[in-house]
């Protein structure tokens, strides 16, 4: 085994790293998977709440943070959300349409997505290797050797799909980014995104527990940067839900002083069409007080929340308070703003900004361009996409281009 010489040499049993070996086991390469954990697959068992939303409807390079949109593009292109869903259906891999946009297994499982991959592969041919934490990698006269504790392998091509930073317990350390650092490339300096944010604030960590609805807006002296929509969840230690994990990316990479992150709590109306509920709410119920109009839209925590936060005492009726106070309040419900101290890091985070700088991979291979022979699949790359369905897409495409280039450059028999 150890004087073999591989075709492929995988480094990371995860999304990426699995598309490939299956990619490149099809076009008759031998294929060697090196999984750093004992347990392959423990970060996309816990994707989705261990549903695993497999892609989205639509996916392009918009949907994505990278320094290189054109390659992003390209490899979404070669691979787009259609041939992932072709390609799990020749699985056996059943899939329901949510909400509009998302993939999910129609078992709700994603262990049937792990499962269906590691049958595939064994089904190809991909020889898997657990337990394997890679060390080293050097590349003599065109023969890739990679070594770790107790083991060395050769390759003549080597994919780095290791991950990133995000959950470290399923075995993303960023051990990835020091090797590919080996070979000169530049590691875009990494954060995490699609983590849940954290306040100090006791009013909005009293409010544990309730979801609804928003839209969140990054603002820098007074001017929008950023902006995510959809479900917020109120947590003890801050805010979580799709909107809160689509922003805190942008949110983290600010450094700007003044930045601010604003919240809109009712996002399907405008101040006109509030304004104008208000007025006949008030023209029928002439004595109602504030408390009691807002009960209209929300929970009775977050209605206590938003009046003690607002300075106005929640019995206190509508018509006892000036006009400029009216517009405040409506106003405020549009444009409240969120306390945020810090987020929950790595530990909670669903995927890692940055890594290996785009500009040094061919832009339609992901070949490095530092050493021939070298590839990159999924998280490891400069590239992250918002909550969806969206990382798993990148992670199919990116592993399916890396693995289809080796297999022409090696030749099918």
């Amino acid at each position: 085994m150890h004087d073999t010489v591989w075709d492929v040499m995988v480094v990371g049993a995860g999304p990426a790293g699995l598309m490939a070996a299956i990619t490149c086991a099809r076009g008759s390469l031998r294929v060697l998977v090196l999984e750093a954990k004992e347990k392959i697959g423990a970060k996309l068992l816990i994707s989705g709440g261990g549903r695993c939303n497999i892609t989205n409807l639509k996916v392009s390079e918009r949907d994505y943070q990278s320094g290189q949109s054109r390659t992003v593009r390209n490899i979404l292109r070669a691979f787009p959300p259609e041939r992932a869903l072709d390609f799990f259906k020749e699985l056996g891999v059943t899939m329901v349409l949510e909400e509009g946009t998302k993939f999910f297994p129609k078992d709700q499982s994603a262990k049937t997505v792990l499962n269906a991959l590691l049958q595939e592969a064994d089904r190809c041919g991909v020889h898997m290797e657990r337990s394997r934490k890679v060390n080293s990698i050097s590349c003599h006269q065109n023969l890739f050797q990679v070594q770790g504790n107790g083991f060395q392998y050769n390759s003549k091509t080597v994919i780095m799909a290791t991950g990133g930073l995000s959950y470290p317990g399923t075995g993303s350390d960023g051990t990835g980014y020091e090797l590919a650092k080996k070979f000169r490339h530049k590691i875009v300096s990494t954060i995490p995104a699609l983590t849940p944010l954290t306040t100090d604030d006791p009013d909005w960590k009293s409010l544990s527990g309730i979801t609804l609805p928003v839209i969140l807006m990054l603002e820098v002296n007074n001017q929008e940067i950023a902006s995510s929509a959809g479900p917020v969840l109120f947590t003890h230690r801050g805010f979580s839900g799709p909107a809160v994990l689509d922003i805190s990316g942008a949110w983290l990479r600010c450094h700007a002083k003044e930045k601010k992150l604003r919240v809109n709590f009712l996002p399907e109306k405008n101040e006109t069409a509030l304004r104008r509920e208000f007025i006949e709410a008030l023209k029928e119920h002439p004595k109602w007080s504030w408390k009691r109009f807002l009960a209209l839209y929300f929970p009775d925590r977050l209605v206590e929340v938003l009046l003690r936060k607002l300075d106005m005492p929640p019995g206190l009726q509508i018509i006892h308070t000036s006009k400029e106070e009216r517009e405040d309040l409506l106003k405020g419900l549009l444009h409240f703003s969120l306390q945020v101290t810090g987020s929950l890091g790595y530990e909670k985070a669903e995927v890692t900004s940055g890594g290996v700088d785009l500009a040094e991979v061919d832009s339609k291979t992901l070949e490095s361009k530092r050493c021939p022979g070298l590839f990159f699949a999924g998280e490891i790359l400069d590239v992250d996409g918002r909550i969806g369905g969206f990382n798993f897409q990148w992670a199919w495409a990116s592993g399916f281009v890396t693995g289809m280039t080796i297999s022409k450059k090696r030749g099918s028999p």
